[in-house]
């Protein structure tokens, strides 16, 4: 058995568009490496990636993409395969604790504000900041100051250190925020509620259109839903308008997701379980260097 070197650590891919070749690839490899124990056959990956209606050719250059990008290690036992990157495993945990784990914001819970004057010398480290902050949910009080959830206070803080930015950043832990105005005021001012909102209603009449088939039809359930988890803060309700579609959107993932998992990974362990066909399975090494 042959595995190439673990490349650097492994960062949340914020660029991958949902239904995309790339999206759903990182889904499927997120979703079922793990519980097959991290390794699975070229051609393996390749006919799951089919039934999600990914064509073989564009499955195979999407997957040496992510190898590339170091989700994925090259290696080879009885057939061509590929081994998760054990520095991957932090990035889909983070992603398991937001995608199955939505956490709601109650009146009393903390906040925390996150304080940074960058110089103009490191204006590429402020933009690239401003976009993670974002990226996790924060909400922006004024260019320079942002609020998230305080549950959030250890990814705001990794953002910083991982940018190089700690030196000129200072967190607060805040009890309740003050406004001139009202609470669901500022929250309209601080987070973009109606991105937010349309993002929900897509997600809810995306529904409609999934697959038959449960292994398929949980994968797109995954990769549509990926993204709100992180934008959508869970802001209290006192500080959302009444008719708010985020619980509408998290009961509905939630219980398909409780339908559809255990079967969707019965099907997946049959097709792993299966033969490979030898044939058709070219070495992920030789492949990469086409």
């Amino acid at each position: 058995m042959t595995t190439e070197a673990a490349p650097t650590a492994v960062r949340d891919d914020i660029d991958a568009r949902p239904g995309s070749t790339a999206s759903l690839l990182r889904t499927l490899i997120g979703l079922y490496l793990r519980p097959l124990g991290g390794w699975i056959s070229a051609a393996h990956l390749v006919h799951l990636a089919g039934e999600l209606g990914i064509p073989a050719a564009q499955a195979r250059t999407g997957v040496t993409r992510l190898k590339q990008k170091g989700l994925l290690l090259a290696e080879r036992g009885e057939t061509a395969g590929y081994r998760l990157n054990p520095e991957a495993l932090p990035m889909l945990e983070r992603g398991d604790r937001r995608i199955f784990t939505m956490r709601q914001m109650g009146d009393t819970d903390p906040w925390c504000l996150v304080s940074f004057s960058i110089p103009e010398s490191a204006r590429s480290v402020r933009h690239q900041l401003r976009r993670r902050l974002q990226w996790i949910g924060a909400g922006v009080v004024s260019p320079a100051l942002w609020i998230c959830p305080g549950h959030l206070r250890d990814e705001a803080t990794q953002i910083l250190e991982e940018l190089g930015a700690r030196q000129w950043a200072t967190l607060f832990d805040a009890v309740a925020p003050a406004p001139a105005g009202t609470l669901v005021e500022a929250a309209a001012q601080w987070w973009d509620l109606g991105a937010l909102r349309t993002e929900h209603l897509a997600f809810q009449a995306s529904l409609s259109t999934l697959p038959p088939e449960p292994f398929a039809a949980y994968v797109h359930l995954l990769d549509r839903w990926r993204v709100l988890p992180y934008t959508d803060p869970g802001l209290p309700a006192s500080m959302l308008p009444a008719d708010w579609p985020g619980a509408r959107s998290v009961e509905r993932f939630t219980a398909l997701s409780a339908e559809l998992s255990a079967p969707a990974l019965a099907h997946v362990r049959a097709v792993t379980a299966a033969a490979v066909d030898r044939a058709d399975t070219p070495d992920p090494a030789v492949a990469d260097r086409r």
